[in-house]
């Protein structure tokens, strides 16, 4: 054997103990790739801007609607040119048809905070679109409207919802007795309690509701307006007392105002301290006093 074949040899030999080597005697570290799943995306609801006639000739199918932020019952805006479209038609078909009438329907989450003067917020929502079918010639008396659950609502990244709205157009129907409506509201009308020299209205579920039948009053009937008196206790000054309640009942417009109600409705006046429906000797009597009161006036 040549000196060459033999230095082969051994070459040949440590190569395969180098490789045998690695293979049994190294701990080999083992690559493991993770599959990554991603969430499925879920797409924000986007309801159109549908209102339809079935014994009629109204449709109106616009792919656009009313669209409101999550927990808020004012209309985004600019609102799509086609919808502006689509409520003129609207406006000009009941112009023509005075025996017919349109139904709103404003949807809300279970999980939504509602800080409005209506019951829910889907109400509050169906009163803002009433509101703007009337600046654009729709009689309220031909708008009813509806507050409905739908939790199945999905908004998008923004929080916005497209079209938490519904209509329907239908013959119009009996809107029940609105003189004894009105005769309920003034029975056991809406107070609101104010602190000292304070300006806050929370209402109550209670509230809310004596709330949404005197905005049903005011829409139904021509003519009609409410008139909210401020009263106070008797701390301070007659004269300061009258200012005092005179800015409550004021203030109490403003919010009534805000919440749908047609500032041209609503009149104010203060009575001071001079009307007094509790003992002022006591704190419990003088929160009482402190107080404005919304009462209906028929036409």
């Amino acid at each position: 054997m040549s000196k060459l074949t033999y230095q082969l040899g051994i070459l040949i030999t440590i190569l395969l103990g180098a490789i045998l080597n690695y293979y049994y005697c190294c701990d080999v570290e083992e690559i493991v790739v993770e599959e990554i799943v991603s969430e499925p995306m879920i797409e924000p609801t986007k309801n159109p801007f549908l209102v339809q006639d079935a014994n009629g000739n109204l449709d109106v199918n616009v792919n656009d609607n009313f669209n409101f932020k999550a927990s808020e019952m004012a209309i985004l805006e600019p609102l799509s040119e086609r919808v502006v479209g689509g409520v003129t038609q609207l406006s000009a078909y009941l112009a023509e048809h005075p025996d017919k009438s349109v139904s709103i329907t404003g949807y809300y989450k279970s999980d939504e905070p509602n800080h409005t003067a209506y019951p829910n917020l889907g109400l509050a929502r169906a009163g803002a679109v009433k509101n703007y079918f009337v600046s654009k010639g729709i009689s309220s008396r031909v708008i009813d409207t509806h507050g409905k659950l739908y939790d199945a609502m999905v908004p998008d990244a923004d929080n916005i919802y497209y079209g938490p709205v519904e209509f329907a157009v239908a013959t119009t129907g009996d809107h029940g007795d609105l003189d004894a409506l009105a005769d309920e509201i003034n029975k056991d009308p809406l107070v609101l309690n104010f602190g000292i020299d304070k300006f806050v209205i929370n209402l109550t579920e209670e509230q809310r509701h004596k709330f949404a039948k005197i905005s049903r009053y005011l829409d139904k009937v021509d003519g009609a307006t409410c008139t909210i008196v401020g009263h106070t206790d008797t701390t301070g000054p007659e004269d300061h007392n009258m200012v005092l309640a005179q800015e409550r009942a004021d203030f109490a417009k403003a919010y009534l105002v805000a919440h749908h109600i047609p500032e041209a409705k609503v009149m104010t006046e203060s009575k001071g301290s001079s009307e007094p429906i509790a003992d002022n000797s006591t704190t419990e009597g003088r929160a009482a006093n402190r107080r404005t009161i919304v009462t209906v006036n028929k036409p």
